[in-house]
Formats: structure tokens, sequence, C-alpha cells
């Protein structure tokens, strides 16, 4: 199964996904896409390895994620991905060839992948249009890739204010 969790900064997103996997049964693996850049962003990522039990594997993958899920998904898996938002950050900054490769090479790996596969990622487009046109880029895209996503995943979830609601599947 293939699932998609979307919600805003703070919605509680990631917690529900780390729910999902702990309930599931099965070996988890964490895919972490985030570059600690600052002291903040260092903060937030030891926030989320200290909710994570210690069984659960992470794996540190910024850019090559259809890679990495390819390499670590498996019959009896549960794959946590968090987050995508974080990803689609990296690979604009690495330039247009690879945003283009990495970002069709996950659409085309997803759905042939064995497991349970969990995505995570932000919901940005729901305040006003950027006016810095890398921003409005970063919305337009993150906003078509979860149309995408929502195409091939089983599940797709919205979470706010830590409440699941189920937009696409079984609840």
């Amino acid at each position: 199964m293939k699932e998609l969790i979307l919600g805003g900064a703070r919605s509680g997103k990631s917690r529900h996904a780390e729910q999902r996997a702990r309930l599931s049964g099965l070996d988890v693996a964490y895919v972490a896409t985030a570059v600690a850049g600052d002291a903040e962003m260092a903060a937030r990522i030891g926030g989320h390895r200290a909710r994570r039990p210690p069984s659960w594997p992470t794996v540190e993958e910024p850019l090559a994620l259809a890679a990495s899920l390819e390499a670590n998904a498996g019959p009896g898996r549960f794959i946590l991905v968090d987050c995508l938002t974080l990803w689609l950050s990296n690979l604009l900054a690495e330039g247009e060839e690879v945003f283009r490769r990495e970002r069709q090479a996950l659409l085309q790996v997803l759905p042939g992948l064995p497991g349970r596969i969990c995505l995570v990622s932000n919901e940005v487009g729901q305040g006003i249009v950027p006016l810095n046109p890398l921003a409005r880029r970063f919305v337009d895209e993150a906003g078509w890739l979860h149309q995408e996503l929502a195409v091939l995943c089983d599940r797709v979830v919205w979470v706010v204010a830590g409440l699941p609601h189920v937009l696409k599947g079984a609840p």
C-alpha cells in the first residue's frame, strides 16, 4: 500500500505517519530528506529522531529518493519518508536537470515498490501567492507533485490540528 499524508507545518502529520508505522506490525525504516543547514533545523531533526524507536533504521537521503526507496522497500517493510517538501527544496536547489530526473524517478518507481510506503509532505498552497519567483515555483511544484502522488497512492490523508481526515482510501 502507498500512502500520502499531507498537512501544514506542525499539523501532526509526522506523528500520524509514525503512529501508522508503529501500528503496522512491520519492520520500519525511516527515510529522512532534511539537511541540517542551521541550528534550528538541526533541533527539528533532533526532535523527530527522539520520537522514533531506536529499532527504526534511518536512511538520510536528500536527493535520490527513488533509488533509496528501491533499496529499502520490501515485503513486510514499512518505509516512512519525511518529508517530500524538504526533498523538493533540495532538488530545486540542485538545478533543473536533477529536479526533473529525481522527480520523474519517484513517480515511476513508486507504483511497483513492494511493502508499505508512507510519504509525508507539507501542503503549502493555501496561503497567498508568494512574491518571490522561486517561492511561487516551489508552491506550484509541491501542488503538482501532491496531485500526481495522490493518483498513485491507495490512501491520502490530510492532517489538521493533529486530526487525520481520510481523503482517499480506507479509514
